[in-house]
């Protein structure tokens, strides 16, 4: 066999997984956790006794970090539950475009296109309002599990 015979895809990402896995029982509030595929903050924990077969179960309630809806999940506290990876990193606000996205200035001076403005209405007119002023802002971008989204805001002053 010669080795023009074996052909691999190159994949642009490294191949990191969206999530870990994690044994329930090990799980604990302000966290975060999988549940019905949405990556969720979790809120409360509560914990059974082992019942006549044998599992303790977690009951959680998250609430997802990127829509805000409530979910919950009852899980055995010794199987693995799926935990995301979840990434900040803050920009500077440099655009807002007519259609709802926004330009951003990353770390290495590169600029960020790929953002819409957040659904939020408080946070969504805090940010135009600022911007409207002329103020330096700061925007946090939360990202997990392959989505993006602004959920914080910081002023750093006038320009």
């Amino acid at each position: 066999m010669s080795d023009e015979e074996h052909h691999f895809e190159s994949k642009a990402d490294a191949g990191a997984s969206k999530t870990y896995p994690q044994q329930a029982g090990t799980i604990r509030k302000n966290g975060y956790i999988v549940i019905k595929n949405r990556p969720c903050k979790v809120v409360e924990v509560s914990t059974s006794k082992t019942g006549k077969h044998g599992h303790a179960k977690c009951h959680f309630v998250g609430i997802d970090i990127f829509n805000g809806k409530k979910l919950e999940d009852i899980v055995p506290s010794s199987h693995n539950c799926d935990v995301p990876h979840v990434n900040r990193i803050d920009y500077q606000l440099i655009d807002i475009s007519e259609d709802g996205f926004v330009s951003l200035l990353t770390d290495n001076g590169e600029t960020k296109d790929d953002l819409r403005l957040p659904t939020d209405e408080n946070l969504l007119k805090q940010i135009k309002d600022g911007f409207a002023e002329g103020k330096d802002l700061i925007v946090s971008v939360m990202s997990s599990m392959g989505e993006e989204q602004i959920c914080a805001l910081k002023d750093i002053g006038p320009k």
